[in-house]
């Protein structure tokens, strides 16, 4: 995994280099100008009239005119051809399907057949152009993340507005974003509300309602107002520049079959060349009645067939289209890999805060002995005042009336809580430890609370406490459930937070497993003795720089991207764009139709030539068959891996 940052000067052209070409199958460009349609419609006109005149054997219409049609025929669809097998050659690179259709169409000419030489040569053109078609279009997906780049920022400078390059924004200046317009930095709402458009980012296509003080992120689109935003990050660190690099690594990185089948294409079609050679010389000392011209034709055949542009050509562009899919629903891959190690998970490693829980803490219970709730939390919210803990945040979003309330000589003991005074009363707000060492007794039925706690006790007496507790995430229990539906039955449950808090939730999830309490390096060691055993396959899903060593240690990394660390993110062989649980599960279903889609394409390209090879070798199949055995399954596996766009996964 590369864990280089770049910025988005470098990463645009090398990703749009990766995304233009199509595997070398595109060629100069056919496809981005009409000048290649232009091309096959002249020689298809010029091709059905000369076969017209054949069959009507016209008078005038025999040898040199004949031969001359033709090759005007030929030219504009072949020239491009020849001349791409020439370049092939120059290179040292001999046995390129260029070479192959060139040699064999020019072969038909050679022994009479001019309207096959020019039919084969026509339709592989035509299958060239629907090629690089449906390239662009499983591309389209990954490609649009390219056109989220923000271009300009509106940074606000000594009163002014400038539109200046993002990347000479620095952190700490404030920009404007106008309705319409990208969101250029990563930084923090600075306006009262804004509704923002993050389908980019997320692949979620409802608005993003968000409150002054949120995270806001490059990519996402202001769809209401002007609003301003305190920039956190360089443009090159930015969520946007993130994902770019993602995208850029993710196209760069084949997987096993993609990189099989390129190797086996290098040694296929020199064998497949050479035996066709065989199939016109050898049979000349077995067989009397030889006849070179009708040996060479099954030759020729032979060469048609052997292209292997309907393996090499389907089979990215299925990975291509199960990466685009992905994206489109809020899911990274780093890389086509990933894919494919995806399909063979078979036991789910889970971090429960802020991958099950939203890791926001919210009150679920206040309780008072002796007075009134809200007086009791006017004397807890003085002493959490003084605490940056997640715990105190909660506390502090609890609404109580009245002023005159604040904490003096405030001091945190790890572990345990605060002390301190409060309108000239001592206040100890903390754990049970905390009491216990103040001599304060707790009431032995809160002993049984499974959630966190926060006891209070005031000039020596204890005074009620407050329930706190993370939300569960609205799909965690979809989560479980369709996991178990797809196969996936060994779920395990790892957390930092207390054990009872940890079993409580497996229960309610159904999960099977579960151990709370752990350090990072406690993950880790679970997850290093699961991997002892080489029949588990791995991936864990975390979200926080805890995390980092098991998401590294997995077969399959998954971060949690919106709410995840950067350094869980960089790590992570995935990213969940939208915090959503559920797009494991989603991502799992793509993986798998990605590996389903290339497989049927082997098969298929596989079994059809084999069949018009034997068929061509004994005499059967004609030039006709041949082009559909290379062209027609082509386009077949082509459009059966297309398929991937127009894919739902519920």
């Amino acid at each position: 995994m590369s864990k280089r940052k770049l910025h988005l000067k470098d990463v645009k052209p090398n990703a749009e280099k990766e995304l233009s070409r199509a595997d070398g199958h595109n060629l100069s460009g056919q496809s981005n100008n009409f000048k290649a349609y232009l091309a096959a419609i002249l020689s298809f006109l010029m091709l059905i009239i000369g076969i017209a005149l054949d069959y009507y054997e016209v008078v005038f219409f025999k040898d040199w005119l004949r031969i001359f049609w033709y090759g005007i025929a030929y030219v504009p669809v072949g020239l491009p051809v020849v001349k791409a097998g020439w370049e092939s050659i120059k290179r040292r690179d001999v046995f390129t399907e260029f070479f192959l259709m060139s040699l064999a169409t020019l072969g038909a000419f050679i022994i009479g057949e001019y309207p096959e030489g020019v039919a084969v040569m026509l339709f592989y053109a035509v299958g060239e152009l629907f090629q690089n078609t449906a390239v662009k279009r499983a591309k389209s997906n990954i490609r649009a993340l390219l056109d989220v780049r923000p271009k300009e920022a509106n940074v606000v400078r000594n009163g002014d507005v400038k539109r200046v390059s993002p990347d000479t924004v620095a952190i700490g200046e404030k920009i404007q974003v106008r309705m319409g317009e990208k969101i250029p930095l990563d930084g923090i709402l600075t306006s009262k509300k804004a509704s923002l458009n993050t389908a980019a980012l997320t692949g979620e296509s409802k608005p993003d309602f968000i409150v002054k003080g949120t995270k806001v992120f490059a990519g996402s689109i202001n769809i209401e107002g002007v609003i301003e935003i305190e920039v956190t990050k360089e443009f090159k660190d930015s969520s946007i520049a993130r994902i770019l690099d993602l995208v850029q690594n993710a196209t760069a990185r084949k997987s096993k079959t993609e990189l099989f089948i390129r190797q086996f294409a290098r040694i296929y079609t020199p064998i497949v060349v050479f035996l066709a050679m065989g199939v016109a010389f050898l049979p000349y000392f077995f067989m009397e009645d030889y006849v070179f011209k009708n040996w060479l034709y099954r030759a020729l055949i032979f060469l048609v067939i052997s292209c292997p542009c309907a393996l090499v050509i389907s089979i990215p562009l299925g990975y291509f289209g199960g990466l685009g899919a992905a994206s489109k629903n809020g899911i990274l891959f780093k890389g086509a890999s990933f894919l494919d190690a995806m399909t063979k998970i078979n036991t789910l490693v889970l971090d429960k805060t802020g991958t099950l829980t939203k890791g926001v803490f919210k009150i679920k219970e206040i309780k008072a002995f002796g007075w009134d709730e809200k007086g009791l939390m006017k004397y807890v919210m003085a002493m959490e005042k003084q605490s940056t803990h997640p715990i105190a945040k909660a506390i502090l979003e609890y609404k109580a009336e009245g002023a005159g309330f604040e904490a003096s000589e405030v001091s945190e003991i790890a572990g345990k809580g605060l002390t301190g005074s409060v309108n000239k009363k001592t206040v100890l707000v903390g754990n049970k430890a905390l009491m216990t060492a103040n001599k304060i007794e707790v009431n032995r039925e809160m002993e049984t609370i499974e959630d966190s706690v926060v006891f209070v006790g005031i000039d020596g007496a204890f005074k009620g406490y407050v329930v706190i507790a993370d939300e569960l995430k609205e799909d965690a229990k979809e989560t479980i459930t369709n996991l178990h539906k797809i196969g996936i039955t060994n779920i395990i449950m790892l957390s930092g937070d207390k054990n009872s808090i940890t079993q409580k939730l497996a229960w309610e999830l159904k999960i099977e497993k579960a151990i709370g309490g752990l350090f990072p390096e406690d993950k880790l060691k679970e997850v290093e003795i699961l991997k002892q055993n080489p029949e588990n396959k791995i991936a864990f899903i975390g979200d926080g720089i805890n995390d980092a060593p098991v998401l590294a240690a997995s077969h399959v990394g998954i971060a949690m991207g919106g709410l995840g660390s950067d350094v869980a993110i960089e790590t992570a062989d995935v990213i969940i764009q939208t915090d959503q649980p559920s797009k494991v599960v989603k991502a799992i279903k793509i993986a798998r139709s990605t590996r389903k889609i290339v497989w049927q394409n082997i098969f298929l390209a596989f079994g059809v030539k084999v069949m018009v090879l034997i068929l061509g070798a004994v005499g059967i199949a004609t030039m006709w068959e041949a082009v559909f055995a290379d062209v027609g399954v082509a386009l077949l596996a082509i459009l059966n891996a297309v398929r991937l766009q127009k894919m739902t996964w519920h």
